[in-house]
């Protein structure tokens, strides 16, 4: 058997076998489990920058793969040339959020069952999926953390400073203190009692504090 024989083998012409209507109902299903991917990360985005374009990345990353898993799964030979040629594949996309991968492995998943042909999987599985992030997001179970800046000109000012703050929020640490000849810098890490921020005007307003910053920030930033 030669190459020629084996191009025309009836192994290979089996690739070119499919369904137009089964191809349709998997793009289109995948396109509705990626459009669900895709308001559900819209609703539980909790960062400072949204990235539309990786919104649009999650229903796209949903339809590729279901394409790619029915050519796998149509014949033998075409998958072991797709494992070759994807091994090949080098992502260097920054993730800014942990988040991100779970949406993008969601998607991932989904065109997977979908090309498949688990549709009932694909579905059912997105649904709770979704639910269970959309509860957990929209949960508050504690306080926004915030950073605060202080700068001091001498150490009574810092006392009467972190007295107010103690009594005016839940709970403070402190995460650096810088002296220098210039005062001091004092930086800590607290939780509000009401969300409430009027108390950062009383403490800027005590004798020998310079000025006071309040950040907000996700916990992420600062060990």
């Amino acid at each position: 058997m030669n190459f020629n024989d084996i191009f025309k083998s009836s192994f290979l012409e089996s690739v070119t076998e499919f369904s137009v209507t089964d191809v349709l109902i998997a793009m289109l299903v995948s396109l509705l489990i990626g459009l669900f991917i895709y308001i559900i990360y819209k609703k539980t985005f909790y960062g400072v920058m949204y990235s539309n374009g990786f919104s649009l990345t999650l229903v796209g990353l949903s339809l590729v793969t279901t394409l790619v898993i029915m050519a796998v799964t149509s014949n033998v030979v075409l998958s072991l040339g797709m494992v070759g040629a994807l091994s090949i594949v080098r992502f260097r996309a920054a993730i800014k959020e942990p988040m991100e991968i779970v949406f993008l492995f969601w998607a991932l998943a989904g065109g997977i069952v979908v090309g498949a042909g688990m549709i009932p999987l694909a579905i059912i599985g997105s649904v709770i999926i979704g639910l269970i992030l959309l509860f957990f997001a929209n949960r508050k179970l504690h306080n926004s953390p915030y950073i605060l800046v202080l700068n001091c000109t001498d150490e009574a000012s810092e006392e009467s400073a972190l007295s107010l703050l103690k009594k005016s929020v839940e709970h403070y640490v402190v995460k650096s203190k810088t002296v220098n000849a210039a005062g001091i810098e004092l930086t800590t890490e607290l939780r509000t009692k009401d969300a409430t921020t009027s108390f950062i005007n009383r403490i800027n307003d005590i004798e020998g504090v310079e000025n006071a910053t309040l950040v907000s920030y996700n916990g992420e930033y600062m060990s």
